[in-house]
């Protein structure tokens, strides 16, 4: 899988994404052409290049004031462009992003939001810009790094606002982030809304048989801090994908073992991954059911609460596990008992795992009164 690397130690903003994917190899009168077919007009593009260190800079000059735009009016201008669909999908999903950050922390709906920091020429050449540069490189996986943020303030229309900005700290949740002690905006709402919506996974740089680097250089200057964004493209050598989640346990030996089947409906209702009970054996042969809970690492504390609530537990174990995983998707196969949903798992490009929906041939062999065994092959034959 063609996977990008996205290297934010010193901060990341739109113009420094498309400075590095110009750097490591898109053509620049191809991005021109393309950017062409958003039929906007009023600027000129910048593209300068120092030395190999340094990296590209990339930057759009406005030619005259333009019109404050909503993300309706946005959204349309992308819709209306003969740009290939996927960039129309992407870019305008980033639109959405940015969008909802900033009605958030304005409190006001989507609809009305209007700033120029979402409808100014510029952002829309970033982000639909990062979007054709994804597209023509290949691009098929963004793993990056944590994304930091500088100290200090930075003018708003409201006023002096503490650094990340409201819609960069809103658009980076969930995300890992760190604070350098540098003065200035690092990371902007473009940049945090560009990374937060292309990143399949943050954390160290995977395996990759590395096929090309760029830096993307930014226009401000930071004490013993290069202004550069990095990115290193090349094919990844682990095909299964990594993440990790917290899994927690706690062994129970005065519940009756009836009530726990109740206990992991209620766990997976409130969001847990899994949830699975363990015949084990305690000191002074005491037997008892060992309950684990899977979940993502931002729902730890809910779960763990749940469990107290549920169970007469006193405690539980908490460990943060590591995960390998193939790459998943869906398809619906049509068999004569009806359609069911079937689970594919693939190591890069090569299918290794078949495994049809449960439900949904549970489903289809009671609503024909066959064994469901017998829809499980069907299943299997028809794909």
């Amino acid at each position: 899988m063609r996977t990008a690397y996205f290297d934010c130690s010193s901060g990341i903003a739109g113009n420094m994404i498309i400075g590095a994917l110009l750097d490591a190899g898109l053509d620049p009168a191809y991005l021109k052409k393309e950017l062409n077919k958003l039929r906007v007009s009023h600027y000129t593009l910048r593209i300068t290049r120092k030395n190999k260190l340094a990296g590209t800079y990339f930057d759009v000059a406005l030619k005259s004031k333009e019109p404050q735009r909503n993300l309706k009016g946005i959204l349309k201008i992308i819709s209306a462009s003969r740009l290939s669909k996927d960039v129309k999908e992407l870019s305008s999903r980033i639109f959405k992003r940015l969008a909802q950050a900033e009605a958030k922390v304005h409190g006001i709906t989507v609809n009305k939001v209007h700033f120029h920091e979402v409808g100014a020429i510029d952002a829309i050449v970033d982000i639909v810009g990062a979007c054709i540069g994804l597209e023509k490189l290949g691009i098929e996986q963004v793993v990056c790094s944590p994304i930091p943020f500088g100290t200090g303030r930075i003018k708003h229309a409201h006023g002096l606002l503490p650094i990340p900005a409201p819609a960069t700290a809103e658009l980076l949740k969930g995300v890992p982030i760190y604070q350098l002690d540098v003065k200035g905006e690092l990371t902007t709402p473009t940049g945090a809304a560009i990374i937060t919506t292309i990143t399949d996974r943050f954390g160290l740089a995977p395996r990759l048989e590395l096929e090309a680097s760029g830096s993307g250089q930014g226009s401000k200057k930071y004490p013993g801090l290069p202004n550069t964004f990095r990115i290193h493209i090349g094919e990844a050598l682990d095909l299964s994908a990594t993440d990790a989640v917290v899994q927690i346990e706690a062994n129970i030996d005065d519940m009756a073992p009836g009530s726990f089947n109740q206990v992991i409906k209620e766990l997976m209702k409130a969001g847990a991954l899994d949830a699975y009970m363990i015949q084990v054996m305690m000191k002074k042969q005491r037997q008892a059911l060992q309950l684990v809970a899977l979940c993502r690492p931002e729902d730890r504390h809910l779960i763990i609460t749940r469990i107290f609530e549920l169970t007469t537990t006193f405690g539980v174990r908490v460990f943060l596990v590591p995960r390998e995983k193939l790459a998943r998707h869906f398809k619906t196969v049509k068999t004569k008992y009806g359609q069911a949903r079937v689970k594919i798992g693939s190591l890069g490009s090569r299918r290794v795992t078949v495994a049809p929906e449960f439900e949904d041939y549970k489903r289809l062999a009671r609503k024909h009164n066959v064994p469901i065994q017998q829809v499980y092959k069907e299943i299997k034959r028809c794909l």
